[in-house]
Protein backbone atom coordinates (compact mmCIF):
# COMPACT_ATOMS: atom_id res chain seq x y z
CA UNK A 1 0.00 0.00 0.00
CA UNK A 2 1.53 3.20 -1.41
CA UNK A 3 2.23 6.51 1.33
CA UNK A 4 -0.80 8.67 2.12
CA UNK A 5 0.69 12.20 2.19
CA UNK A 6 -0.22 15.39 2.25
CA UNK A 7 1.21 17.54 -0.41
CA UNK A 8 0.91 21.96 -0.43
CA UNK A 9 0.20 23.84 -3.76
CA UNK A 10 2.31 26.55 -2.90
CA UNK A 11 1.82 30.34 -4.81
CA UNK A 12 1.83 31.53 -8.10
CA UNK A 13 3.41 30.40 -11.40
CA UNK A 14 6.50 29.00 -11.87
CA UNK A 15 8.99 28.93 -14.49
CA UNK A 16 11.74 26.20 -15.38
CA UNK A 17 14.57 28.09 -17.35
CA UNK A 18 18.08 26.84 -19.22
CA UNK A 19 20.89 28.44 -19.50
CA UNK A 20 24.50 27.50 -20.71
CA UNK A 21 26.45 25.40 -18.39
CA UNK A 22 28.73 27.79 -17.91
CA UNK A 23 27.06 30.62 -16.77
CA UNK A 24 26.49 31.90 -13.72
CA UNK A 25 23.24 32.31 -11.72
CA UNK A 26 21.51 35.60 -12.33
CA UNK A 27 20.43 37.46 -9.05
CA UNK A 28 17.06 37.82 -10.71
CA UNK A 29 16.41 33.69 -9.90
CA UNK A 30 17.12 34.15 -6.28
CA UNK A 31 14.45 35.57 -4.01
CA UNK A 32 10.98 34.63 -2.54
CA UNK A 33 9.25 31.13 -3.56
CA UNK A 34 10.74 27.98 -4.27
CA UNK A 35 14.07 28.40 -6.05
CA UNK A 36 15.82 25.04 -7.62
CA UNK A 37 19.36 25.38 -8.98
CA UNK A 38 20.87 22.17 -11.06
CA UNK A 39 23.88 22.38 -12.68
CA UNK A 40 25.69 19.23 -15.00
CA UNK A 41 28.05 19.65 -17.64
CA UNK A 42 25.44 20.22 -20.42
CA UNK A 43 23.63 22.77 -19.12
CA UNK A 44 22.53 25.03 -15.70
CA UNK A 45 18.60 24.75 -15.34
CA UNK A 46 16.74 26.96 -12.63
CA UNK A 47 13.22 26.72 -11.19
CA UNK A 48 11.83 29.96 -9.62
CA UNK A 49 8.83 31.99 -9.25
CA UNK A 50 7.56 33.28 -13.44
CA UNK A 51 7.43 36.83 -13.02
CA UNK A 52 11.25 36.88 -12.27
CA UNK A 53 12.40 35.34 -15.27
CA UNK A 54 12.76 37.69 -18.21
CA UNK A 55 10.99 36.86 -21.39
CA UNK A 56 13.66 36.57 -23.61
CA UNK A 57 15.09 34.44 -21.51
CA UNK A 58 14.49 30.56 -22.92
CA UNK A 59 12.18 28.84 -20.18
CA UNK A 60 8.84 26.40 -20.02
CA UNK A 61 5.98 28.83 -18.37
CA UNK A 62 2.87 28.30 -16.22
CA UNK A 63 3.93 26.01 -13.59
CA UNK A 64 2.43 25.21 -11.06
CA UNK A 65 4.17 24.01 -7.48
CA UNK A 66 3.08 21.18 -5.20
CA UNK A 67 5.07 20.28 -2.34
CA UNK A 68 5.42 16.97 -0.77
CA UNK A 69 5.32 17.90 3.25
CA UNK A 70 8.17 16.10 4.79
CA UNK A 71 11.02 15.34 5.99
CA UNK A 72 11.15 11.89 5.01
CA UNK A 73 13.69 9.25 5.83
CA UNK A 74 16.02 8.60 3.08
CA UNK A 75 15.61 4.92 4.18
CA UNK A 76 11.73 4.86 3.01
CA UNK A 77 11.10 3.96 -0.41
CA UNK A 78 8.30 4.97 -2.90
CA UNK A 79 7.26 8.59 -1.53
CA UNK A 80 7.35 10.11 -4.75
CA UNK A 81 6.50 7.36 -6.71
CA UNK A 82 3.07 7.10 -5.06
CA UNK A 83 2.41 11.04 -6.47
CA UNK A 84 3.86 10.48 -9.69
CA UNK A 85 1.87 6.99 -10.66
CA UNK A 86 -1.39 8.76 -10.55
CA UNK A 87 -0.36 11.58 -12.08
CA UNK A 88 0.84 9.63 -15.28
CA UNK A 89 -1.83 7.61 -15.08
CA UNK A 90 -4.27 10.85 -15.48
CA UNK A 91 -2.00 12.09 -18.23
CA UNK A 92 -0.18 14.89 -16.39
CA UNK A 93 3.10 15.50 -17.15
CA UNK A 94 5.42 16.60 -14.55
CA UNK A 95 8.90 18.31 -13.58
CA UNK A 96 10.51 16.67 -10.20
CA UNK A 97 13.03 18.21 -8.19
CA UNK A 98 13.98 16.68 -4.50
CA UNK A 99 15.66 18.64 -1.61
CA UNK A 100 17.15 17.25 1.07
CA UNK A 101 14.08 17.21 3.26
CA UNK A 102 11.36 16.70 0.67
CA UNK A 103 10.25 16.53 -2.70
CA UNK A 104 8.42 18.90 -5.40
CA UNK A 105 6.07 18.34 -8.18
CA UNK A 106 5.60 20.96 -10.59
CA UNK A 107 2.59 20.48 -13.11
CA UNK A 108 1.26 22.37 -15.94
CA UNK A 109 -1.22 24.93 -15.04
CA UNK A 110 -4.13 24.14 -17.10
CA UNK A 111 -3.17 20.80 -16.09
CA UNK A 112 -4.14 21.48 -12.05
CA UNK A 113 -7.47 20.42 -11.44
CA UNK A 114 -6.56 17.08 -13.04
CA UNK A 115 -3.51 16.57 -11.10
CA UNK A 116 -5.58 17.01 -7.75
CA UNK A 117 -8.32 14.96 -8.87
CA UNK A 118 -5.78 12.28 -9.56
CA UNK A 119 -3.91 12.78 -6.30
CA UNK A 120 -6.87 13.18 -3.76
CA UNK A 121 -8.16 9.58 -5.86
CA UNK A 122 -5.36 8.09 -4.48
CA UNK A 123 -5.64 9.22 -0.55
CA UNK A 124 -3.36 12.11 -0.46
CA UNK A 125 -4.45 15.55 0.64
CA UNK A 126 -3.72 18.91 -1.36
CA UNK A 127 -3.34 21.30 0.35
CA UNK A 128 -3.71 25.15 -0.41
CA UNK A 129 -6.20 24.37 -3.29
CA UNK A 130 -9.05 27.29 -3.93
CA UNK A 131 -12.16 25.88 -3.99
CA UNK A 132 -14.34 27.48 -6.30
CA UNK A 133 -17.69 28.81 -4.82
Amino acid sequence: MAAKLDLHLLEGLYAIYWLEANASIPAWALGEGFVSISHSDEELSVVCLQNRVPPEVKAERDWRCLSLAGPFDFALTGILASVLNPLAQAGVGIFAVSTFNTDYVLVKGHQLKRAVAALEQAGHVVHGVKQKP
